[in-house]
């Protein structure tokens, strides 16, 4: 599969599938659309990686090793992930597909099925949560509404003063990049007087409120000039 890539509106698909053949069509397929495919063969390893990373949708097989497609399911939303389910089943029982519905599964597609039908609903998913979610940021575990100014970690909501809320949103809108610590202040406080350390003050107050000791830390220090919120695997590009 391409990794070099690039993405359709900054879309990569997460599919959660232990059945080699069938994910293998279906990525090869994706990826052929314009998509970029992240895969995972059990329940387990798809809901971290769904947790961990950003995803334009999740196309999520019901029977898997480990957790099945209702388990990973139920754990994204109670976690406040609102990214877009297909669920697949070779089940076709309305109680399943109920099921399914209940534990926040947005569409559902029982095998054997034709691929552009997948992809026709993957696209509607797609479309349907771009209206949807408005300005909401995702990045790892942190989830950022800049209508609300509200902010989510872990699925937990955060009470964050308007300057912490500001300078968070700054660098997430601003994800891998590096703000120095002029522009930060000049951003934030708006030639505003402010005592030099202002913006280190601050850093460190928004860090104690968003921080969680079993989460990897967002916002780096960029020593000699400022600070980048970035995800995990962040690679510099």
């Amino acid at each position: 599969m391409n990794r070099d890539k690039v993405e359709v509106d900054g879309m990569t698909i997460l599919l959660i599938e232990d059945d080699s053949a069938i994910a293998d069509v279906i990525g090869r397929g994706l990826s052929a659309a314009g998509y970029l495919v992240k895969t995972a063969g059990d329940g387990a390893a798809g809901l971290e990686l769904a947790l961990g990373g950003s995803f334009g949708a999740v196309v999520l097989d019901l029977m898997l090793p480990k957790l099945s497609g209702f388990q990973v399911c139920e754990s994204l939303r109670a976690a406040g992930v609102s990214t877009p389910v297909l669920m697949l089943t070779a089940r076709d029982a309305v109680r399943d597909r109920v099921q399914g519905l209940n534990t926040g599964a947005d569409d559902y597609l029982v095998k054997p099925f034709d691929f552009e039908e997948l992809l026709a609903r993957v696209r509607a998913l797609l479309r349907r949560d771009k209206v949807n979610r408005g300005k909401v940021v995702r990045i790892a575990h942190l989830t950022l509404d800049t209508d609300a100014h509200a902010v989510w970690i872990d699925g937990q909501e955060v009470d964050l003063k308007p300057r912490e809320y500001a300078l968070l949103e700054a660098l997430a809108l601003n994800e891998g990049r590096v703000l120095t610590r002029d522009l930060i202040q000049d951003r934030i406080w708006d030639n505003e007087e402010s005592f030099s350390n202002v913006v280190d003050v601050q850093i460190k107050r928004l860090r104690d409120k968003i921080e969680r000791p079993h989460l990897p830390r967002l916002i780096q220090t960029v020593h000699g000039l400022g600070y980048s919120l970035r995800r995990p695997d962040y690679e510099a590009r």
